[in-house]
């Protein structure tokens, strides 16, 4: 298992931030939203919480749940489209908290804030728009404009956010780690 464990590629944002999940007892479980393979799901449910795994891809949820096996770890894997013209996808008032890394469909937005229920936690990364100086995605309308992931949850509590370069690799992010008001 420990072999295992270490091909697990948790987002720094929430492994820095991991503590919020374990010191509190979230209002459910955690949706990990276009999971991918499912390295953060697998990250938090190794710690004891129980995470629904969500992707519009078979083949990813299939490697998330070889992998999850391997590091002896249970994760819900969901296979859903999430981004079905004028209908909300996910069930509302159903999470605790929900991860969202390296994905921005805008409509989904609404639908994100409908799907956690009061005081459940949101921590978010994607690429700005400062992105394509470094690599992929360069299509503008999966990157985000400068202030706009701020913007979409200004009236949550806001823990932490930071918007600009990270490195390893380089890239061009906006973060938000908040919270859904009671």
């Amino acid at each position: 298992m420990k072999s295992a464990q270490s091909k697990l590629k948790p987002g720094k944002l929430l492994v820095e931030h991991s503590g919020l999940f374990l010191e509190e007892t979230l209002p459910g479980p955690v949706l990990d939203l276009a999971c991918g393979e499912a390295h953060n799901s697998i990250f938090l449910a190794l710690k004891g919480v129980h995470v629904i795994s969500c992707d519009l891809s078979s083949e990813a949820l299939e490697r998330a749940g070889e992998l999850a096996a391997e590091c002896g770890a249970e994760i819900t894997v969901w296979q859903v489209d999430l981004e079905p013209e004028g209908v909300n996808p996910l069930p509302e008032q159903a999470y605790g908290a929900i991860l969202v890394f390296r994905y921005l469909h805008r409509p989904l937005i609404p639908c994100i804030k409908k799907a956690l229920r009061n005081g459940g936690l949101l921590l978010y990364e994607t690429f700005t728009v400062e992105q394509p100086r470094f690599g992929k995605p360069c299509n503008s309308d999966y990157l985000l404009q400068s202030g706009e992931l701020r913007h979409m949850f200004a009236d949550w509590e806001e823990i932490f956010y930071f918007e600009g370069i990270r490195e390893n690799p380089t890239r061009a992010v906006a973060q938000i780690v908040c919270r859904k008001k009671a």
